[in-house]
């Protein structure tokens, strides 16, 4: 029987992508990561994908939230939170573990489970430990489910300051001298670490910087002029990480480069140059995010500088073997040399952060910047590639 003047049944239009935009964390960096996914909220392109925001509260609770982007700003020199965002303050978000299954479930104490859908990429703008250092990134390799940004190595080693200088050193990229203090040798011989650090002093100088060797956005850092500012430094940054990282001054410039990886590869952003803060004592927390001391975009380098730059930041970028995006920073030191001193595998990435701001001198709007980095997540597979 034929079935040619048979009526059709009409084609279900396609489901646009389904795009989780995961924030907040158990960090020190968590309200800043709420900032972030509030840009990324207010710039995704809602014509383009459908959007689930899921909070991690600071104690580990993946929350449902409020898509209210408006919410998610800074305000009166304080971070929003994500149990400020919560729909609920016990119901909890569960990411399947299955591959074969991406359908996102929502509970609460004494109802039925709510299916949320399926996910088909996650866009997490979490900062530090236990979502930018390769811990989410696991678990999504686990359930299959596409990630914006690095995997899991890349992401471990853009969070961890000394296995990131050790890589570099490795590629022949130029690192500051630096020594570290890892916990097992503070809670053994305190008197022994304390000397290691200023033997350190002794043949580089002061000041220096101490900082937790796996936090970022400046938290827990310490510019330490003398020996008298060394044991409070110390403190404050075991109270973000027990290993610290403690770094030589370098005399310079510094300059950033931001990484995007297109169709064909990475490519280099226009530098920027952060000039040294007029109210602050270097480039900390309160100058990037609260006081928002501008950064110069393009830096004003020479072209051949300019050149150099961009390479070793597409360099480092291949180095810890990072995917999606990278935000590589650099000394310009007195006598002409580029000396890096780390990349971000999720850096700052709210309009006025730099990274997007030198996406947008280059070129690239904020809304593309998302688009682009969603684009890249979707074309790539979980597992070994």
């Amino acid at each position: 029987m034929s079935t040619e003047n048979l009526p059709q049944s009409p084609e279900q239009p396609a489901r646009k992508p389904r795009v989780a935009v995961v924030f907040g964390g158990r960090s020190s960096e968590h309200g800043i990561s709420v900032v972030t996914a509030g840009a990324v909220l207010k710039a995704i392109d809602r014509t383009k994908y459908e959007v689930l925001p899921i909070g991690i509260t600071q104690d580990g609770r993946w929350a449902l939230t409020a898509d209210a982007p408006e919410r998610m700003a800074i305000t009166d020199r304080r971070t929003p939170s994500v149990e400020e965002l919560a729909e609920s303050q016990e119901g909890g978000v569960v990411l399947p573990v299955d591959p074969a299954n991406r359908e996102v479930v929502y509970s609460e104490p004494g109802s039925v489970p709510k299916a949320l859908g399926e996910v088909d990429v996650v866009f997490p703008v979490l900062h530090g430990p236990y979502g930018e250092d390769g811990t989410l990134q696991g678990l999504l390799e686990l359930s299959g489910v596409p990630y914006v940004g690095s995997g899991v190595l890349a992401s471990a080693v853009g969070q961890d300051k000394e296995y990131m200088k050790r890589v570099f050193t490795s590629f022949g990229l130029k690192v500051g001298p630096y020594v570290v203090i890892r916990p097992r040798e503070w809670q053994q011989d305190e008197s022994a670490a304390r000397k290691k650090i200023i033997d350190f002093a002794g043949e580089h100088g002061w000041p220096l910087f101490v900082k937790p060797a796996r936090a970022g956005s400046s938290i827990g850092i310490t510019k330490v002029d003398d020996l008298s500012g060394l044991d409070e430094a110390i403190a404050e940054a075991q109270r973000h990480d027990p290993k610290i990282l403690v770094e030589a001054a370098l005399r310079g410039r510094e300059i950033e480069c931001g990484v995007l990886e297109f169709e064909d590869g990475p490519r280099a952003s226009v530098p920027a140059e952060i000039p040294p803060p007029d109210t602050h004592a270097y480039y900390d927390f309160e100058a990037k995010y609260i006081d928002s001391t501008p950064g110069i975009v393009p830096a004003p380098l020479t072209p051949e500088e300019t050149a150099e730059v961009q390479r070793l930041a597409v360099d480092a970028f291949e180095a810890a073997s990072c995917e999606g995006l990278v935000r590589a920073d650099f000394f310009l030191t007195e006598d002409g040399e580029f000396v890096i001193n780390e990349i971000n595998t999720m850096p700052g990435f709210t309009p006025i952060s730099m990274y997007p701001q030198m996406w947008q001198a280059s070129g690239i709007s904020y809304p593309e910047l998302v688009d682009r980095l969603v684009q890249a997540a979707l074309r790539r597979s979980t597992g070994l590639r």
